[in-house]
């Protein structure tokens, strides 16, 4: 397992300075997901030093830039990034994980329980059956990773979100190139680089609120 100091320097070209608890849930979060993923399969990346970088350090960049608040929807958490990874920089943030895989929820809800976070719902339902659903409610935040087929996910995610809501969704350059002809209802920010990496980005876009016709 990586100490401290490996960890740090890890992390330090994505500009995060992680606090001794931070620091020791994500040695934990870490270690659980090593451990998991040599049965199920949660990640390709094995070497734990690839998945400090890979899958913390680009999800917590987040942390530089925005300060989140309220709710936050993670849409297909998969092993928990970006959403299940922010709770270590945002320990006070509401969140829903949509994960319909059995396996990979037992898992995420393993590492809440070992990181001891709180206010968190893993869910089975799609985003689809999330967003049509009677008792849907309205997020602050809504977040994915690695996500396609924007037509699609864009005006479901906006569903889930609160007028003034933001979405955050970590893309290639080429993928955030197709972003304003996938929706006209958020207003997207300039994408912000991810550190080691030749093309990734965090894209931010702005919920305005549901038109009204004069």
């Amino acid at each position: 397992m990586l100490n401290e100091t490996e960890l740090a320097a890890l992390l330090q070209p994505f500009g995060l300075r992680l606090t001794d608890r931070q620091t020791t849930q994500l040695r934990t979060y870490l270690e659980v997901l090593l451990r998991w993923n040599a049965k199920i399969n949660l990640t390709a990346i094995r070497r734990p030093e690839d998945c400090v970088t890979r899958h913390f350090g680009e999800s917590l960049y987040l942390a530089r830039w925005v300060n989140l608040e309220g709710s936050l929807l993670d849409i297909g958490s998969g092993a928990g990034f970006p959403g299940l990874a922010l709770k270590i920089p945002f320990p006070d943030l509401a969140m829903t994980l949509l994960e319909p895989t059995a396996k990979k929820r037992a898992f995420l809800k393993e590492v809440a329980r070992a990181c001891e976070f709180r206010d968190i719902e893993v869910c089975g339902q799609r985003l689809e059956e999330f967003a049509d659903g009677e008792a849907r409610p309205s997020f602050d935040n809504a977040s994915s990773r690695a996500v396609g087929h924007f037509e699609e996910l864009l005006p479901l995610a906006v569903r889930c979100l609160k007028p003034g809501g933001r979405l955050y969704l970590w893309l290639s350059h080429d993928q955030g190139s197709q972003l304003a002809t996938a929706t006209d209802c958020l207003r997207w920010g300039s994408p912000i680089p991810i550190p080691l990496t030749r093309e990734g980005e965090i894209w931010r876009g702005e919920y305005a609120g549901p038109t009204t016709n004069p």
